[in-house]
């Protein structure tokens, strides 16, 4: 299924970093591509539950929990949602 208007891995990043200031009550600063969630951000088991809740909600798809497991940064994320995405 190919997406009308894709999101361009920019556009990408700056909607995950959004959801991780909003989730995270971290800065903007604070949130850079090598940052890491727990480690960095102080991120819990439930944060990243419902940062991968808000990452499906906020890009409209299911991302399996295997999968976001092996998710740890941000540029991570970005790579991962980029390739599903476009």
């Amino acid at each position: 299924m190919a997406v009308a208007n894709p999101l361009t891995k920019e556009q990408i990043e700056d909607k995950v970093r959004s959801v991780v200031v909003n989730y995270l009550q971290v800065t903007a600063e604070s949130v850079t591509q090598n940052s890491r969630f727990v480690d960095d951000l102080g991120a819990d088991s439930l944060d990243l539950t419902e940062l991968a809740v808000a990452f499906e909600d906020e890009f409209n798809l299911e991302i399996p929990d295997a999968d976001f497991g092996q998710l740890s940064t941000v540029a991570g994320v970005v790579a991962y949602l980029d390739k599903r995405l476009n």
